[in-house]
C-alpha cells in the first residue's frame, strides 16, 4: 500500500490487447521525498508520513519552510502532503526518494483525489440537475430555468438546511475512486490511469493505492 503525490498532465487513450480503444489520464509522478516522518510514539500522537514533491525556487519560500525542508536534507517544494494510512507498515526514512515505480504496477486500483476545476455561481439548472418550473405557457413567462417553491407551509415555517440552491459550483477538494492504473511509465514519470481525475491540467492531485 502507498500513496504519491502527482500534477494532472491531460488526457489521452490507448489499445489494450483486444483493440478497444480505453481513454487515459496521464499524471507526472516525479519522484517524491519523505520531509518528515510521524509516529504514535512520539509528540505528534500518529503514525503518518509527509512527502513533498516538484521543485520550487528557494526565494520564494518562507524561512520556517526552508529549514523544514533543510532537515530533509532535500530541496524547497512546491507541494506537501500527508499520507496516514498508506505507508503504515514501511519503513521510510527522512530524505527517502519514492518513485512511481516503486508503488505503483498495472493494474492496480487507486483513488485519486484533486481541486475541481471552479465553475463559478451557477444556478439550480446547472449545479443541481433542476428541469425549470415548466414551459412558457399558463403565465410561466421566463422561468425555465427558475428554482420553484424552496418552502414548506406554516408548519414547520422555515427551509431545511442543505436546500438544493444556486451556488458555488466546483473548486472544491473531490475524491474520484477505483481507478484503474493502465500503465505505469517509470522513465518517463508517467503514470496512465483509466478515466478522469479532478483538476485542470497542471493541477496537483493525491493517488492513493488500495490494498
Amino acid at each position: 500500500m502507498g500513496g504519491l503525490i502527482g500534477k494532472k498532465v491531460g488526457m489521452t487513450s490507448v489499445f489494450d490487447e483486444v483493440g478497444n480503444n480505453i481513454p487515459c489520464t496521464l499524471v507526472e509522478v516525479t519522484p517524491n521525498v519523505v520531509t518528515q516522518v510521524k509516529t504514535a510514539d512520539g509528540a505528534d500522537g500518529y503514525d503518518a508520513v509527509q512527502l513533498a514533491a516538484v521543485e520550487r525556487k528557494t526565494g520564494r519560500v518562507t524561512r520556517a519552510r526552508r529549514g523544514h525542508y533543510d532537515r530533509a536534507g532535500t530541496s524547497p517544494k512546491h507541494k506537501s502532503v500527508e499520507f496516514r494510512r498508506d505507508f503504515v507498515g514501511q519503513e521510510v526514512s527522512l530524505g527517502d526518494e519514492i518513485a512511481v515505480g516503486d508503488v505503483f504496477e498495472e493494474g492496480d486500483i487507486v483513488d485519486v483525489v484533486g481541486i475541481s476545476k471552479g465553475k463559478g455561481f451557477q444556478g439550480v439548472v446547472r449545479r443541481h440537475g433542476f428541469k425549470g418550473v415548466g414551459s412558457r405557457t399558463h403565465g410561466q413567462h421566463n422561468r425555465e430555468r427558475a428554482p420553484g417553491s424552496i418552502g414548506a407551509s406554516s408548519d414547520p415555517s422555515r427551509v431545511f438546511p442543505g436546500m438544493k440552491m444556486a451556488g458555488r459550483q466546483g473548486n472544491a477538494r473531490t475524491t474520484v475512486q477505483n481507478l484503474e492504473v493502465v500503465q505505469v511509465l517509470g522513465e518517463q514519470h508517467v503514470l496512465l490511469l483509466k478515466g478522469a481525475v479532478p483538476g485542470p491540467r497542471g493541477g496537483f492531485v493525491t493517488i492513493h493505492k488500495k490494498k
